[in-house]
């Protein structure tokens, strides 16, 4: 399986990623022109080689009416709570028609410095965007196939939504500041387009390091992470580590929601391309975001046993309690006898599901056993293909399941199916079967 891992151990922010996914490609240079004839207004993409702690990568630059973004708005780790207008050196909130003077030391950033020594005065007057502003932009000024508007447009949706739960407005009510909105249409349209050229069919992305600290905006001190990037990595697996300041902006966090399938270490896989997607700010850690893009073998994935002993539950209570698991997404649930303390005869109950479901699980195995402890193992599954189809017979549809793989094939009715046939005929499991194989044309 084509599979794309992100290691986001120094966090993410649109311009790493986009360097990141640029690095996998086999002309990155003539790609880079290819973004610059997407048409977003006076924007334009320069890559450029960079060096952190030894390792060579790309950085990549993006100017909106020939100025860099940082040169123009505030350091990312001073724009939160209402004034997040882009995502170079990881922000990426909004502005509410707020006017904001460029005071402010900036001692610490992550793509950019941000040092402002500017020898002009920064009392901004832009006009601002709204979301329907956004759309307008995307799909009439940028020359975007249909299904990467609609994936920029998502990912826009998921600041949006974060910036009206923390400041307390509707969406509808959300604006974005005119050159920090260039400036992250840039950097998702990028992303989105990167996504659709190497087309992985699986995307696994780390535990998101966040970083630690606080972070100054004009409206006061705010922690790491910021509230609109905690919204957006809300169930996501992130962690702050030492590494002081802002390391995944809300436009990174949005597009890592976007496309991971999963998140969680690597998979086992043969790495065919990596990338780098390099910060401007050094730190003593390698400041970017790592892309590999591989193999992954389609015959194994991960899963979750977890189990507990049982003395005091009648069968029928057991019996409820499996009913609730399997309900609630396990794919396995099974007891086995066992003899436990004081020679008191009890029941194993184990339970098997997905990595996503390990919370739900356990909550469910408190809520209707009288366990007071669960164990967990960490499991690979070899399981062969399988793919649905349907054998139309006289006795209504039947569906059949098909497995391969290891150099077999089996095909297997649904017992649902075939119990149907059998009550309405008045037969056997078996004569049912025998009438639906008789008029199935794949039956071997």
């Amino acid at each position: 399986m084509k599979t794309l891992y992100l290691d986001c151990g120094m966090g993410a922010a649109g311009d790493m990623l986009t360097a990141a996914l640029l690095e996998l490609l086999p002309d990155p240079e003539g790609y880079v022109k290819k973004l610059n004839d997407l048409g977003i207004p006076d924007v334009t993409f320069t890559s450029e080689k960079s060096v952190k702690c030894g390792i060579m990568g790309t950085h990549m630059k993006v100017t909106v009416a020939g100025v860099e973004e940082d040169e123009e708005m505030f350091d990312h780790d001073h724009e939160h709570d209402h004034e997040h207008h882009h995502d170079h050196d990881h922000g990426h909130d909004h502005e509410h028609d707020h006017e904001h003077d460029h005071d402010h030391d900036h001692d610490h950033g992550h793509d950019h410095d941000h040092e402002h020594n500017h020898d002009h005065d920064h009392a901004h007057h832009h006009h601002h965007s709204s979301m329907a502003d956004i759309r307008h932009i995307v799909e009439e000024h940028i020359h975007l196939p249909g299904n990467v508007v609609e994936d920029v447009m998502h990912v826009y949706g998921l600041i949006a939504d974060a910036e009206s739960t923390v400041h307390g407005v509707p969406v509808t009510e959300i604006h974005f500041h005119e050159v920090g909105t260039m400036d992250a249409i840039a950097d998702i349209a990028a992303v989105c387009l990167l996504m659709r050229e190497i087309a992985p069919e699986q995307v696994v992305v780390s535990p998101v390091h966040v970083g630690c600290g606080k972070v100054r905006c004009a409206h006061g001190i705010l922690p790491v992470p910021a509230p609109a990037t905690a919204h957006i990595l809300r169930g996501i697996p992130i962690y702050g580590g030492r590494v002081e300041g802002e390391l995944c902006t809300p436009t990174g966090a949005a597009l890592l929601r976007h496309f991971a399938t999963r998140f969680g270490d690597m998979p086992v896989m043969r790495v065919g391309a990596t990338g780098y997607g390099m910060g401007k700010k050094d730190f003593p850690v390698a400041n970017c975001v790592r892309a590999m893009l591989g193999e992954t073998e389609d015959d194994t994935d991960s899963v979750l046993e977890l189990s507990c002993n049982v003395d005091d539950m009648t069968g029928e209570e057991v019996g409820f309690a499996m009913e609730k698991l399997f309900a609630g997404g396990a794919r396995e649930v099974y007891t086995v006898p066992v003899g436990m303390k004081k020679s008191r005869p009890g029941l194993l109950l184990r339970v098997i599901c997905s990595m996503e479901d390990r919370e739900k699980m356990i909550r469910l195995i408190y809520r209707y056993t009288t366990t007071i402890g669960v164990r967990e193992t960490v499991m690979k599954r070899y399981i062969l293909e399988r793919e649905m189809d349907h054998v139309h017979t006289t006795c209504g549809d039947v569906r059949v399941k098909t497995s391969t793989g290891y150099g077999v094939k089996r095909r297997k009715y649904e017992y649902e199916d075939l119990a149907r046939i059998a009550r309405e005929q008045g037969i056997s499991l078996e004569e049912a079967r025998e009438i639906v194989r008789a008029q199935d044309p794949d039956a071997e």
